[in-house]
């Protein structure tokens, strides 16, 4: 048996002006055969999971295209375009083969195509025909669509937040491919969709209320003749008639209890959805409760999300802490301009410019920075243990240390990098014990690497592409009426959105 292997993940937030380009990938990864076994065979990403099952089950592994870009604005037209021919070509270069694991991310948008994964899924399963069975995984941050489901054996969506389960999600579908093709199941896979956009806020997979929810999910899959079930959070910043929440169940051979499991998932949530609105807290309230709790405190910057394709250079957040005279404090920044004018500079030297606040007038002005170049990196660093997005290889570019003259430390990145790994500090010699603030760029999927080292984590309410407050954004593509955005409806449980 031969399956292959096709990954093609990105996070689109169309609030963004600037596009996503076909260098984002390459800058990223973009991938064709072996070199795909290379960067993931030993990854905590689904991939690996996919090379790891498909090798204990006895079938053979077929890397064909991989392409990840880190999340950021729409696609261009012709980068989209770009990606789906050189897949195919990929996939038709591939030989015969015996099924697909794919691996969408769920949430990406092309300006040529607002649902563009379930366009790609589409154009995979008319190459291959009907009869191939394609089982993938999912980010729970999809926004599913009908042309997924319609193009997909199964999909199984990891069931962690932050995202700590990839490979074991990779396992679970080689698995599940494994089964397939010895004739004991055929997955059927159902989806219902109802009119609910649980807030980022909310959507932490082990903290109430999502918890409940998973339990629930946990307990449907144990009934006869269901393969598995999946909890869509949904994406919000991708402005698409699909934006908002979803269930995938997968069931063997017939799609009614799935149809029924899903059903029910969708109806616990219609009729808890009041704990899914968001409990916001303003940048004042998180600075005030950052000073009265010891220790070191992480607050995220929700609005400046870099894994919601944020620009990853907000100030507002450390201004008030600065004014608050809250400190000392450690802030990432995004300033390609300013880390190389520190790195010429060099160690020791003195340091005076304005940082960060290029982007958005409104999440805040360019931070006055005066003091000292602590210390310059090539910003590669390694992360061993299993953190949100699965990879293990990181690189933020050339990339310099400040020391302010009032205490604070802002490192300055050339590339936009996500704080998923504790490692982006420790490997340019900070210490996060040494700081009573961290600002921390990021909602839920900074919390494994970051929770250890702090003495609370608060979830601060700030400005940006990434706003916690869903209200600030003008939709022009989203379903409607979307709860909570629309109060005043009803939703007949179990009907498929």
């Amino acid at each position: 048996m031969r399956v292959g292997i096709i990954a093609l993940q990105h996070e689109s937030n169309t609030f963004l002006a600037a596009p996503t380009t076909i260098e984002d990938f390459r800058a990223c990864h973009l991938l064709e055969g072996e070199a795909i076994r290379a960067a993931y065979v030993d990854a905590h990403h689904e991939i690996g999971g996919f090379f790891a099952g498909l090798e204990a089950a006895g079938i053979e592994s077929v890397p064909i295209f991989a392409a990840w870009a880190i999340p950021s604005g729409t696609i261009k037209a012709e980068a989209g375009q770009e990606l789906g021919a050189r897949m195919l070509a990929a996939l038709a270069a591939a030989g015969p083969l015996d099924g697909l694991l794919v691996a969408p991310h769920g949430a990406a948008v092309c300006q040529a195509e607002r649902d563009f994964d379930g366009h790609w899924l589409s154009l995979v399963r008319a190459r291959v025909g009907a009869g191939l069975p394609i089982i993938g995984t999912l980010d729970p941050h999809a926004n599913v669509s009908r042309r997924m489901v319609e193009a997909c054996q199964a999909l199984v969506a990891y069931r962690t937040n932050p995202h700590l389960d990839q490979r074991e999600r990779g396992l679970e579908a080689a698995q599940l491919m494994d089964r397939t093709l010895r004739g004991e199941v055929w997955p059927e896979l159902s989806a219902v969709l109802p009119p609910v956009a649980i807030n980022i806020e909310r959507q932490r997979t082990d903290s109430l209320p999502c918890r409940e929810l998973y339990r629930l999910a946990d307990t449907l899959v144990a009934r006869p003749g269901m393969l598995s079930t999946s909890v869509m959070l949904g994406f919000p910043y991708a402005d698409t008639p699909e934006m908002g929440s979803g269930f995938l169940a997968v069931s063997d051979k017939s799609r009614a209890a799935g149809q029924r499991c899903a059903g029910e998932l969708a109806a616990y949530l219609w009729q808890r959805r009041d704990q899914f609105v968001g409990r916001l807290t303003s940048i004042e309230n998180a600075v005030r409760q950052a000073a009265e709790t010891p220790g070191t405190v992480g607050l995220l910057d929700m609005g400046d999300n870099v894994g919601g394709g944020s620009p990853a250079d907000s100030t507002a957040l450390f201004h008030a802490v600065s004014r608050a005279g809250l400190g000392p404090a450690f802030m990432c920044l995004y300033d390609p301009a300013a880390a190389a004018a520190a790195i010429a500079g060099g160690t020791g030297s003195r340091f005076h410019r304005r940082v960060g606040g290029k982007t958005d007038p409104a999440t805040g002005e360019p931070f006055e920075a005066r003091g000292v170049v602590a210390s310059v990196h090539d910003g590669r660093f390694r992360e061993d243990q299993p953190r949100h997005g699965g990879q293990t290889h990181y690189d933020m570019g050339p990339t310099a240390i400040v020391r302010t003259d009032n205490g604070h430390a802002i490192m300055l990145a050339s590339r936009r990098m996500v704080p998923f790994s504790l490692a982006q500090l420790t490997s340019c010699g900070v210490d996060p014990a040494a700081f009573r603030v961290l600002i921390i760029k990021g909602v839920h999927a900074p919390v494994a690497a970051y929770e250890p080292a702090c003495a609370a984590l608060l979830r601060v309410d700030t400005p940006g592409a990434t706003s916690a407050d869903l209200r600030r954004f003008e939709y022009r593509h989203r379903r409607r009426p979307l709860f909570p955005l629309e109060t005043d409806f009803e939703w007949s449980e179990g009907i498929e959105g």
